[in-house]
């Protein structure tokens, strides 16, 4: 899964398409898994360990999609439309380590993993941009599910990456060479914090799109802003110029709560107001906003204090690493 830096809700179109996104995002030690099982028998068994849900069918080659495990079917509809022609037997068994509605990214990362399982099984001449740009068109395309695109890239390719967004759904993936004592700094300052709520991002990413195409000028200012502070947070990586890292993730969250209603609310204040209170230089939500988790940046061993403050605000600090390595799929 990944933190989103910088430049949240530039991926989102008809901004995207419009002015062009930028996002600075990295993948960290949370996973989404995918197992498949060839079987024998005609049918498809769908396991979702973490979610305690499983669904039995007959093989067809249209799996309906109802609201149960849609994420797997509609994969599975997609790759038996474009490449198989004829229905599978299998087991598909996945599990994600962040919940639902967690602003990391999970659902993009699990239909990441499960692509990669399916292209692993069937071997499919598919590379990144290929996997990444399926996964985008089966959420938002086939699945209609509301969103940006910086998710699925960022599974795929894994690491702290650039992107670019362009109009036509074009997305450029820019690594970044970063020394490793900076991207050890970086992550030891930063604190990481579930807020024990979740909600539902597509309520907020349908209100920002609705935003742009209506030309409100404030929330597309705003956006605009944010598209600023993806250069501003890049340099000073790059240029390992961390003490600026606060004041460019403080300068995104004022601009964040501008794009849309919803994406902070009177508990979310309390938490990013305690944390600066406490040592934070600056903060954000991760993902569209409203719930999830949070991320401070706490210089000088504030980190200390940051955490024993949240601690008596309902949610709990996860520790994390951040990782170079994307998609990994094998068959054993």
């Amino acid at each position: 899964m990944r933190i989103g830096l910088a430049g949240g809700g530039t991926d989102v179109a008809p901004y995207s398409d419009i002015y062009g996104g930028a996002i600075l995002n990295a993948t960290i030690n949370l996973y989404a898994y995918a197992t498949i099982e060839p079987l024998k028998d005609g049918k498809i068994i769908i396991e979702a360990v973490d979610r305690m849900e499983t669904s039995v069918f007959d093989s067809e080659t249209f799996l309906e999609i109802d609201g149960k495990l849609d994420l797997a079917k509609g994969i599975y509809n997609r790759l038996v439309k474009d490449y198989t022609g004829k229905a599978l037997s299998f087991k598909l068994t996945t599990y994600v380590d962040a919940p639902p509605g967690s602003g990391l990214g999970s659902s993009s990362t699990l239909v990441v993993a499960i692509l990669g399982a399916f292209v692993e099984w069937l071997r499919l001449p598919l590379g990144e941009y290929d996997i990444a740009r399926l996964a985008w068109e089966i959420e938002r395309v086939d699945l209609n599910m509301a969103g940006g695109k910086q998710d699925q890239y960022a599974a795929t390719f894994g690491g702290v990456n650039f992107m670019e967004f362009f109009g036509d759904n074009k997305v450029i993936v820019n690594p970044l060479r970063i020394r490793s004592d900076v991207l050890s700094e970086l992550s030891y300052n930063m604190v990481l914090y579930y807020t024990q709520t979740s909600r539902f991002s597509s309520d907020i990413i349908e209100a920002q799109m609705k935003n742009v195409s209506d030309k409100k000028e404030s929330s597309i200012q705003a956006t605009h802003n944010l598209k600023k502070q993806s250069v501003m947070m890049k340099e000073a990586i790059l240029k390992g110029e961390l003490n600026k890292i606060g004041k460019i993730l403080n300068f995104g969250w004022e601009n964040k709560k501008k794009m849309a209603s919803g994406i902070s609310n009177v508990k979310l204040d309390e938490i990013y107001s305690t944390a600066i209170q406490s040592g934070a230089t600056g903060g954000k939500i991760s993902g569209a906003g409203g719930g999830g988790f949070m991320f401070f940046y706490c210089p000088e061993n504030a980190r200390f204090k940051v955490k024993k403050a949240l601690e008596h605000l309902g949610g709990y600090v996860l520790p994390f690493e951040f990782t170079k390595k994307g998609l990994s799929s094998w068959r054993f």
